[in-house]
């Protein structure tokens, strides 16, 4: 018996998705995520993914990828989801994100998802924001 998804994986959905998927979380993300998943029971859904969220959703009108990176910041705080808020701070960044709006935007977070959430979240992007783009500068008092 076929899977019905056969033709989804190889479709021009996956080929849309693995392109986007590349251009928001990087090279270096997304050949981790295949590679870590190749021949085990994760490489159906890593298929999956790409294709239905980065082929479909990501590929839509609608919304600018800098806000769809926005909006997963959100969500990703929502769930708790540290290690994929990881990447998709660095995709923020490079869809556009500022520093000040990643960090306010887990700031407002805060307030719908509540403090512990907001921390474990601030502290990842605190990580990824240093690592990518150094220490925060200190506002000086000279005029």
């Amino acid at each position: 018996m076929t899977n019905p998804n056969d033709d989804l994986f190889s479709s021009e959905r996956y080929d849309v998705g693995i392109s986007i998927r590349r251009e928001v979380m990087g090279d270096d993300f997304v050949d981790a995520a295949l590679e870590r998943n190749a021949g085990s029971d994760g490489e159906t859904l890593q298929k999956h993914i790409t294709a239905t969220v980065w082929g479909s959703v990501w590929s839509r009108e609608g919304l600018a990828k800098r806000d769809r990176s926005l909006l997963n910041i959100g969500m990703l705080v929502a769930l708790r989801a540290t290690e994929e808020l990881r990447g998709h701070i660095k995709g923020a960044l490079a869809n556009g994100l500022t520093r000040t709006e990643i960090t306010e935007a887990i700031v407002h977070a805060s307030g719908y998802c509540g403090a512990p959430a907001a921390l474990s979240a601030m502290k990842v992007a605190q990580e990824v924001l240093v690592a990518e783009l150094g220490p925060l500068e200190e506002e000086s008092d000279e005029a």
